[in-house]
C-alpha cells in the first residue's frame, strides 16, 4: 500500500487493516445514506449495502446522494452531514469496517458555485478540493464555463460517469477538452465488468485507453441491484491494461481525492496493444 492509501484510513480501519493480504480500495461515489435519494430507503438497506462494500475491500467509502437536478431543494450539505455521522455511529455499533465521509453528486447546473458559498452543496469527502459533477441525460451542455468557475474557486470538477453519457460518447473532443480545463472522469466500476450492457462497457475501455479516465467507483445503489463490483473492476483493468493503471484508478487516485492531493495523470494506451 502506498503512504497516501494508508493515510485516508481512521486509526480504527488502520488497525483492522494493518498487515492484511487483501487490496483495500477507497470509494468515491456510492449512494449509501438511507432515505436520501435512490439509494438505500433504509437504515437496514443501507447497513446490507455497508456489508457488500466492505466485504469488496473497500475501506473508505464517500456518500454521494444527489443534489440539485430532481433532488434539487433536498439533501442540503448540513443533513448530508448529520446522516453520514449517524450511519458510522450504526457501523461502528455493529463493527463493520466500513468510515463514511459526506460528498454528494451535484447534477451540472449555473448555480453550483453561489451554493458552495452558501455552504448548501458539497464537495467530495467535504474537503473543498474536488466536486463529484453529474451531467443532465438526454442532453448536451458544455459545462466549461462552470469549469472555469471552479478552478477559481480552487475546486477541480470530477464527471461521473461519462460511459454512459451517449451524447458525450458522440462529442468525445469536448471531453478532452474539459480535461485540460483540469477536469477528471469516474468511470462506474459496474460499467468496467459489462454488467451495464456491451456499449457502455466498450466506452468506459475507450476512456481508459486514451487516458481520459482518473478514477474508478462503484456508483452503488443497494447491495442487490447496482451493488458494488470493485474488486471485479479491478481485475478486468488490471487484466487489461496492468496491474499499475488498475492500482492508479482503482486504489491511488480515488484516496488522493480523500485526502485532498493532486490526483496522478493516467497514461495512454495503443488499443490496438489491447488483447480484448
Amino acid at each position: 500500500m502506498t503512504d497516501s492509501f494508508n493515510d485516508n484510513l481512521s486509526d480504527p480501519l488502520v488497525r483492522l487493516f494493518k498487515g492484511s493480504k487483501t487490496r483495500v480500495f477507497t470509494d468515491i461515489h456510492c449512494h449509501c445514506l438511507p432515505g436520501l435519494d435512490d439509494g438505500p430507503a433504509t437504515t437496514h438497506e443501507s447497513i446490507d449495502l455497508c456489508n457488500k462494500l466492505s466485504e469488496e475491500g473497500i475501506a473508505v467509502v464517500v456518500a454521494t446522494p444527489h443534489q440539485l437536478g430532481r433532488f434539487d431543494g433536498r439533501n442540503d450539505a448540513a443533513e448530508i452531514r448529520d446522516a453520514a455521522g449517524r450511519l458510522n455511529e450504526v457501523l461502528q455499533d455493529r463493527r463493520i469496517p466500513l468510515e463514511v465521509v459526506p460528498g454528494a453528486e451535484v447534477r451540472a447546473d449555473e448555480r453550483i458555485c453561489q451554493l458552495l458559498k452558501a455552504d448548501k452543496i458539497l464537495t467530495l469527502a467535504d474537503g473543498g478540493r474536488y466536486m463529484l459533477l453529474e451531467l443532465p441525460h438526454g442532453i448536451f451542455i458544455d459545462v466549461t464555463p462552470l469549469l472555469e468557475e471552479l478552478t477559481l474557486m480552487g475546486i477541480s470538477a470530477i464527471i461521473s460517469h461519462p460511459e454512459r453519457n451517449d451524447l458525450l460518447g458522440k462529442q468525445s473532443d469536448i471531453l478532452a477538452r474539459w480535461l485540460e480545463y483540469g477536469a477528471a472522469t469516474q468511470v462506474t466500476a459496474s460499467s468496467l465488468t459489462g454488467a451495464l450492457g456491451p456499449e457502455v462497457r466498450r466506452a468506459a475501455v475507450r476512456m481508459l485507453a486514451k487516458g481520459w479516465v482518473g478514477l474508478v467507483a462503484t456508483d452503488a445503489h443497494g447491495s442487490t441491484l447496482r451493488r458494488p463490483r470493485m474488486r471485479a473492476a479491478f481485475e478486468f483493468v488490471a487484466g487489461l491494461f496492468g496491474e499499475g493503471l488498475a492500482n492508479l484508478v482503482c486504489v491511488e487516485n480515488p484516496a488522493r481525492v480523500v485526502n485532498g492531493q493532486d490526483l496522478l495523470p493516467v497514461p495512454s494506451r495503443n488499443m490496438q496493444e489491447i488483447n480484448w
